[in-house]
């Protein structure tokens, strides 16, 4: 199943868009990373992409808040500080009941508010792709776009009165068609889609031009 949003109903999202973006606690963030960013590096780079990434979200003018879902304080303070709203992750139970989670919470303050799920680990995002893929995701009830391997997923989106239902983790590609998610199928929106687990990630979010934070500390270490 390849759809595309060209041509289906709009629904709305005239509000703007509600981002909800999960960050586990840095001191276990990021793990298949620890062969390229060994010791405290590792951490420092995963707050780092969680920082590009929500300040890119907060530039996209299609994105009216981010909620961002974690226990970690020194992360939440670090966000809270770029313009995020932080909620505790009461529900502990892995990354899909921290989303949910966060749905509801943006849901309890804007109970018609378009809502959507984004990694935290997206250096290299840029506003006007991710302003692309929202539009997209506007047109259907839910909607989510593929990782760079075309097995994960770095973004769903619910419209008004529709459930996120998350299911990220491994192939969560396969798992969100089989809950009618439609996929988006945009070229040139390479930075939604890179995320970055592996060394191998992070050499392609830095050919792909990285945010300064990760930019910065990742030129620290080298340097």
């Amino acid at each position: 199943m390849r759809n595309s949003a060209a041509g289906s109903a709009g629904h709305t999202t005239a509000d703007g868009w509600s981002l909800v973006v999960p960050l586990k606690p840095l001191a276990r963030a990021k793990s298949r990373l620890a062969p390229a960013a060994a010791g405290a590096l590792r951490p420092r780079l995963a707050l780092a992409f969680a920082e590009d990434t929500v300040a890119a979200v907060l530039a996209c003018a299609a994105v009216r808040d981010v909620v961002v879902v974690t226990d970690d304080r020194e992360a939440g303070a670090a966000l809270a500080a770029l313009g995020a709203r932080i909620v505790p992750d009461v529900p502990g139970g892995g990354l899909n009941r921290a989303l949910a989670h966060g749905a509801r919470a943006v849901r309890a303050v804007r109970p018609g508010a378009a809502v959507a799920a984004l990694n935290a680990d997206l250096p290299a995002l840029r506003s006007a792709e991710l302003a692309r893929v929202l539009a997209a995701a506007g047109q259907f009830p839910r909607a989510f776009l593929a990782d760079a391997a075309e097995m994960g997923t770095t973004f769903l989106s619910a419209s008004s009165g529709t459930e996120l239902e998350p299911a990220f983790g491994g192939a969560s590609r396969r798992r969100h068609l089989s809950t009618g998610a439609v996929e988006i199928r945009l070229d040139g929106v390479d930075s939604v889609r890179r995320d970055v687990d592996t060394g191998e990630d992070l050499a392609a979010a830095l050919a792909l031009g990285v945010g300064p934070r990760t930019a910065a500390r990742w030129v620290g270490a080298a340097g």
